[in-house]
């Protein structure tokens, strides 16, 4: 399986094609389940996809700007100015232009980003260990087990491709585009900050090594936290403190713990949905051992091990843990290559058995209560 030479026609097995094909059929397979799942409990399927939770908040802002709140029976203030204004930005002006309303404009840039991220995600993995590497890594970034996430009105697949596409930059040499990249992943979600640490590491391992900077190095790290700073100083400006984007978030339940709150939260389970809890963070523990002893590509580690470390240190609500690590794709990569070198007839039923799983536990959960 090889790349073909530019200029060339894309065939079917074009490794593009199949990474993107792939991924396709993984949302698909989603989208069947949940269809069916719907269908035999009466729920309507679309509306959980585009109409709940977070989705919601940023229909609202796209439709009526920053400024709602509402105040929880607990006495807790939800402020919208917890979400980052991106996409809501994208809904409105999709919505502008298309016959469509903004909570279906959501659901347009949610898929087609889901389609540019496997597309950079495939060019990562290609990059660090082949083009089969690559393929089976976007493949499997679809059956992620809250891949669901991937196909509602959310923001992982807009920061997954973004990051991708950043650190994809940053592996080419380009640092002004991957600064640039960087930049709207910060003004898509807080989790940029592993994104922004792995091109400063990158920046100043290279610092070390060479002891110089080209110019277009220090521009693209300059320009990589904008998105990010821009977005907490506005929030700071608007509500008239400079710590006010981290107060909301507070109020939200999402303040910086160091994983107390993690902690606090598995010492309560009964002892074995403990015990089933730490393994899971044991297995945690173990992929991302193994992405370090994989040499990975130092961006991408970096990017990986910040984004999983994020995920962990905050008081937020346990259940969203698994989808808020999601975009660190980085942690499939020793799966990944460890199919890429086993034939395909034995990685085809593999991956078709995750796709099932995931899509199976994708319909429980959108068509259950809580939020993912």
């Amino acid at each position: 399986m090889s790349e073909s030479r530019p200029g060339s026609p894309i065939r079917p097995t074009h490794p593009i094609v199949l990474a993107v094909g792939g991924y396709l059929a993984t949302r698909l397979i989603g989208l069947l389940v949940l269809a069916v799942a719907a269908a035999a409990t009466g729920e309507d399927g679309l509306h959980r996809l585009k109409g709940r939770w977070d989705s919601v908040w940023y229909v609202r802002i796209a439709e009526h700007g920053y400024g709602y709140e509402t105040t929880l029976p607990n006495g807790d203030v939800h402020s919208d100015l917890a979400f980052f204004p991106l996409l809501p930005a994208l809904e409105r002006g999709l919505s502008a232009v298309l016959p469509v309303d903004a909570d279906t404009a959501g659901l347009l840039v949610s898929w087609t980003a889901g389609v540019l991220a496997a597309w950079g995600v495939y060019r990562c993995g290609a990059h660090a260990f082949g083009t089969r590497a690559g393929v089976v890594l976007a493949v499997l970034w679809g059956v992620y087990p809250t891949a669901f996430v991937q196909s509602m009105a959310y923001t992982e697949t807009l920061f997954t491709a973004l990051a991708a596409w950043s650190l994809y930059a940053v592996l080419r040499g380009r640092w002004i585009l991957a600064g640039v990249l960087c930049a709207a992943a910060g003004l898509t979600r807080p989790t940029a900050v592993a994104l922004i640490a792995a091109l400063g590491i990158t920046a100043l391992v290279t610092l070390v090594r060479d002891r110089r900077l080209p110019p277009r190095t220090v521009i693209g790290v300059l320009i990589a936290p904008l998105g990010w700073l821009g977005y907490v100083g506005y929030v700071g400006v608007r509500e008239g403190r400079p710590t006010a984007y981290f107060d909301v978030q507070a109020d939200w339940g999402n303040s910086v713990d160091g994983g107390v709150a993690l902690a606090r939260f598995i010492i309560g389970l009964p002892w074995p949905a403990a015990l089933g809890l730490s393994a899971a963070l044991a297995l945690l523990g173990g992929l991302v051992a193994l992405c370090v002893r994989q040499r990975q590509p130092l961006p991408l580690l970096v990017y990986t091990v910040g984004v999983v470390f994020v995920s962990l240190v905050g008081a937020a609500y346990f259940g969203s843990r698994p989808r808020l690590m999601m975009p660190a794709f980085g942690l499939l990569l020793p799966p990944a290559v460890a199919l890429a070198r086993a034939r395909t007839r034995t990685v085809v039923p593999v991956v078709a058995g995750l796709a099932l799983a995931s899509a199976a536990y994708g319909a429980l959960t959108l068509l259950g209560s809580g939020p993912p």
